[in-house]
């Protein structure tokens, strides 16, 4: 059993890098072979009409967004954790929401921004104002790709959302309600093979955002079965093997969806909650692979 572990050949972030370390360093605690790939060059081509793989391996865990890469190692025969369809799903905030509509999950108000191809069309104001109506201010507005609190934005007023509208008009981009309940708070929930492995709950006194990365700080937090269930379901209907699902909270305290990363770091909550992520993740490849 041979296995590549595929991070961002231009090093970034820099987290990945880290994650790979540490699986690379469980898999051999369990009698695994692999070795970090950060080169997609050449390695991967179409010739003769054919994918054409060189990585010479039976699994990849993929800690990259590469959805060309996956694509090829995934039909050249590499079982891939997470499958290509999750990572590319997941990868896009608006793919993401509308795979999971309808699966009785607690999702903010969202309406998809058009797609516009022309950078001289004028925003329309009719429609923003429309938008306002129906979330009300303020409104967050989010990139469709995008990791690390980057690309989610607050307009406090039509101003602000018009000037975002504007900015964002060639980029994929939705809107959505805003959630006031506990503000700057969420909880990340890590999840591998559909079941849930524990969590953290972050909190940001500075700003709406939560994320590590912008200032949140990060502590170790015991959720309600609501919330282990949600984080459950993400995962099964978004088809993946590892993830982490961060929920907000919404009235009453009822979970509601913020994003799921199907790359989702793991140093900050391993340290923050003891438990050693990448030995779990290691072990469900193992015994998946030994089972399928």
């Amino acid at each position: 059993m041979k296995g590549i572990i595929c991070v961002n050949p231009f090093g970034e972030p820099k987290e990945s890098v880290y994650q790979a370390k540490r699986l690379k360093e469980e898999f051999a605690a369990l009698g695994v072979n692999t070795r970090i790939v950060s080169d997609g060059y050449l390695k991967n081509c179409i010739s003769d009409g054919k994918i054409r793989e060189d990585f010479s391996c039976d699994f990849a865990v993929f800690l990259d967004k590469d959805k060309y890469l996956s694509a090829c190692l995934e039909k050249s025969g590499v079982r891939l954790f997470n499958s290509h369809a999750a990572i590319r799903v997941c990868d896009d905030k608006g793919e993401t929401y509308i795979a999971l509509a309808g699966a009785g999950l607690n999702i903010p108000e969202t309406v998809f921004a058009p797609v516009c191809y022309n950078a001289y069309s004028e925003t329309d104001d009719a429609a923003l104002n429309v938008i306002a109506q129906k979330l009300g201010y303020p409104v967050i507005v989010k990139e469709s790709f995008g990791s690390k609190g980057k690309g989610v934005y607050k307009a406090d007023d039509f101003t602000a959302l018009k000037a975002l509208a504007e900015t964002l008009k060639l980029k994929p981009h939705l809107y959505q309600r805003y959630m006031p309940d506990r503000l700057g708070t969420d909880v990340r929930m890590i999840v591998i093979g559909g079941t849930f492995l524990c969590a953290m709950i972050r909190e940001n006194a500075n700003d709406f955002r939560s994320n590590i990365a912008l200032g949140g700080r990060g502590r170790k937090y015991e959720p309600s079965a609501e919330f282990i269930a949600a984080a459950e379901k993400c995962a099964y209907v978004l088809g993946l093997d590892y993830c982490g699902v961060d929920l907000l909270f919404g009235s009453g305290g009822a979970p509601y969806v913020c994003e799921v990363n199907s790359n989702a770091f793991i140093s900050e909550i391993e340290r923050i909650t003891g438990v050693n992520v990448a030995r779990a993740y290691a072990e469900y490849i193992v015994k998946t692979l030994k089972t399928e």
